[in-house]
């Protein structure tokens, strides 16, 4: 909200988020908005993640409830999600339900070794290749030469290739190594390690838990 009243910030200005994070064998998944995460599982894709978009039944329900309306599969007319950081002049003053909201939707997942990799992508990935398409098309780069950030290159490269018209954001997040018992040295330079605050993994326990609880 401090950006909302910040006036060299264009009131019309917004992005979509979306956040995992891995404790364990815990996958937690935040998005707010149409970006995507899909987990690879023995080759089936599995949506980690929902589409926050005007033609989705639960998200439309909640708009209209609130006075909102879709029209040609647009929220109000004018944006093609229902949640989304920013726009302010799509929402409704602070403390008030509006129909564009910022909060995430939660999904949390226990990983198995079934479990090989997750795919994030923003709309213009999914817009053209479907979540299946994309994790067949990385399992079959991995098999190749065990190179994340070249099967993150492929995707992008094929949504081009099939005429996308939005952004082209992915990311790949690897568990397992398709037929390697240890990494790459290719994937081994790419490995980062990180480490989650008590504060924040405290506010994280309490936002799980009340979004439990709904």
């Amino acid at each position: 909200m401090a950006l909302a009243d910040d006036s060299s910030v264009n009131t019309s200005s917004g992005t979509t988020a979306l956040t995992v994070l891995v404790l364990g064998r815990l996958l937690m998944v935040a998005n707010a908005g149409d970006c995507r995460a899909v987990l690879c599982r023995k080759g089936e894709a599995i949506y980690m993640s929902q589409d926050h978009r005007p033609n989705y039944a639960l998200e439309r329900k909640r708009v209209e409830e609130l006075g909102g309306f879709i029209d040609d599969g647009y929220l109000n007319g004018v944006l093609s999600v229902t949640r989304a950081l920013g726009d302010w002049d799509m929402k409704l003053p602070w403390g008030s339900p509006s129909p564009l909201i910022a909060e995430p939707e939660f999904r949390q997942i226990v990983l198995t070794e079934d479990d090989e990799f997750l795919i994030m992508g923003c709309d213009g990935i999914w817009d053209v290749i479907s979540s299946q398409q994309a994790v067949s098309l990385m399992r079959r780069g991995l098999r190749r030469h065990d190179d994340p950030e070249q099967c993150a290159k492929d995707i992008v490269m094929e949504a081009l290739r099939r005429s996308t018209f939005d952004n082209l954001t992915v990311i790949i997040v690897c568990f397992t190594s398709l037929d390697h018992p240890e990494p790459s040295p290719a994937r081994q330079r790419k490995l980062r390690c990180c480490s989650l605050l008590a504060e924040a993994l405290c506010r994280l326990r309490f936002l799980l838990d009340r979004n439990g609880n709904h």
